[in-house]
């Protein structure tokens, strides 16, 4: 944003003002500000959900081949593990980074949901609802298991204005 012009003229007496000549430089500057607010992405701001997808599925592959899940960490689990916490913030958090610095989304928000879950045989299934503009906003959704855990992943990328 531009810096709001002083009014010259108003900030000095009117005696003052009649008795000089004016010249270019007490004149005031109008400047004219343009709205900053775009209403749509141009084409390569788009959120493109298959480029999410494949960056998602990266992340989690590499992530759960470094955590070295197996049964000890599977029986160490509980309802309030921070393992577990923090291994889903992680991956959430990088693949946030990841989205950033790949694709070109400047004006979108992300926001990026991990599940992890043992697999004891139970069923699962996540889901979520968003109120949103159905002609700029998406979401890309992918999951992971192995023989120990799922873990489903959904990124919702929001247009700001």
């Amino acid at each position: 944003m531009s810096k709001p012009h002083k009014n010259i003229l108003a900030s000095q007496p009117l005696e003052k003002l009649m008795n000089e000549p004016t010249t270019q430089e007490q004149q005031p500057t109008v400047d004219i500000v343009l709205p900053t607010y775009i209403q749509s992405p141009s084409d390569n701001e788009k959120f493109y959900s298959s480029r999410v997808e494949k960056i998602a599925n990266d992340i989690l592959e590499h992530e759960f081949e470094l955590a070295k899940v197996n049964e000890k960490w599977i029986e160490d689990w509980n309802d309030f593990g921070d393992d577990v916490e923090e291994l889903s913030k992680d991956i959430a958090d990088k693949i946030k980074e990841k989205c950033k610095e790949e694709l070109n989304l400047p004006r979108y928000k992300l926001i990026v949901q991990v599940t992890i879950g043992q697999k004891k045989d139970q069923g699962a299934r996540v889901t979520s609802r968003c109120l949103w503009d159905t002609s700029t906003d998406r979401y890309a959704s992918t999951s992971y298991q192995n023989a120990h855990v799922w873990v489903s992943v959904l990124v919702f990328g929001m247009y700001t204005d």
